[in-house]
């Protein structure tokens, strides 16, 4: 089963809704039934988001706990740390897969020096 979660700064407008309010209920005492007044106007503005802003919506797989499958764009670039060099050649420091500055699927720099490292076939 999906549902629908706002994302991004939508996501925060909604939770700007719920801390504003919860400060009104509390500075004017309206504990009851104001929390139900607070519950409706997040559950309205959230489905008039919804609405009128379709790219503010993500779908998630409730079963896995993911997000919907990303685009091939958004994917984490395959980073070949067997093509990194042993040691950095303006430095000398080791260098790691793990520990490397990754600028992208076969880019990396030095995690000592910041140069570029060459990467080998």
């Amino acid at each position: 089963m999906e549902s629908k979660k706002l994302r991004g700064p939508w996501r925060s407008i909604h939770g700007a809704i719920w801390l504003i309010g919860l400060a009104i209920l509390f500075w004017k005492g309206w504990f009851w039934p104001g929390i139900l007044v607070l519950v409706a106007i997040s559950t309205i503005a959230e489905a008039v988001i919804q609405l009128a802003i379709p790219d503010a919506v993500v779908q998630e797989d409730e079963e896995a706990g993911a997000n919907a499958p990303l685009t091939a764009a958004m994917a984490e670039p395959e980073r070949r740390a067997d093509l990194l060099p042993a040691r950095c050649p303006a430095c000398g420091g080791p260098v790691n897969g793990d520990e490397v500055k990754w600028h992208g699927p076969r880019a990396a720099s030095c995690p000592y020096c910041g140069v570029n490292l060459p990467l080998t076939e």
